[in-house]
């Protein structure tokens, strides 16, 4: 029988006392993030209990989980839970790939295994949430859930059109698709604030191009209520005990 997880102070062992898939079993232990950990069960690079798995099967109880030769059990998952807003410079990558030189964890180079919440194309700035909170991060991404994130956009040429803006808005066809509806605040005739509830690649760059713009700067200054603020590009801060409590609210 299936069970859901909810109640955040449960005890670790009480979290696995349910069937849960593979990939959501890994991320919970704070190895890395779902969407990573399905991609290396597709690879071949997930055994359990001996056995190599590329299926997301469903685990119970206390299974031999090795990811990468690392043995992973209940036993693994952090005692504590951390949450950090960084201001990602351009040029750095958001990748869990060990030998990217470029990499946001290279960079910040923390002692424990920490995860960013979804990306931030490399030729953008501005805010990444990283934490090893596997079941946080995956609320907070999932498309489904429809949560706010916030950027500063500067394109290559005025945009005083009313109907370009409304156009934007209202959705316009990339990737095969049409993108969800959005808010686009003006700033200046080249500047704009966009809210978007959706996250597909590169989206605010391909909307621009869809209308005959093309984005020169691009800084992302909120995820959910947590903000941008002051960090300066390459600053990080833990989240506060406020800016925890009203997140996990929102999940």
């Amino acid at each position: 029988m299936r069970c859901s997880i909810k109640n955040r102070s449960k005890t670790a062992c009480n979290l696995y006392l349910c069937r849960v898939r593979l990939n959501k079993y890994i991320a919970q232990t704070g190895y890395c993030s779902l969407r990573v950990a399905e991609n290396m069960i597709k690879s071949g690079k997930i055994q359990v209990n001996g056995i190599v798995c590329i299926q997301n099967i469903e685990v119970k109880g206390q299974p031999l989980v090795q990811a990468e030769g690392l043995v992973i059990t209940r036993n693994s998952v952090p005692d504590k839970k951390t949450y950090v807003a960084f201001n990602k410079p351009e040029g750095l990558v958001c990748t869990e790939d060990k030998n990217e030189k470029n990499g946001v964890l290279d960079f910040l180079k923390f002692k424990e295994r920490i995860f960013t919440v979804g990306r931030l194309d490399k030729d953008s700035e501005g805010l990444i949430l990283l934490t090893n909170d596997g079941d946080a991060a995956n609320k907070i991404i999932h498309a489904e859930n429809a949560h706010e994130k916030e950027y500063l956009v500067t394109l290559n040429k005025a945009l005083t059109s009313g109907f370009k803006i409304a156009q934007l808005e209202a959705g316009v066809k990339i990737l095969d698709t049409i993108t969800k509806s959005c808010t686009v605040i003006p700033v200046n005739d080249t500047t704009f604030r966009f809210v978007l509830t959706q996250g597909l690649n590169r989206q605010i760059r391909r909307m621009a191009e869809a209308i005959g713009y093309e984005v020169v700067k691009l800084q992302r200054t909120r995820v959910m209520n947590i903000e941008l603020g002051d960090l300066q590009p390459g600053e990080w801060r833990d989240l506060s005990s406020t800016e925890k409590e009203i997140l996990f609210d929102l999940l």
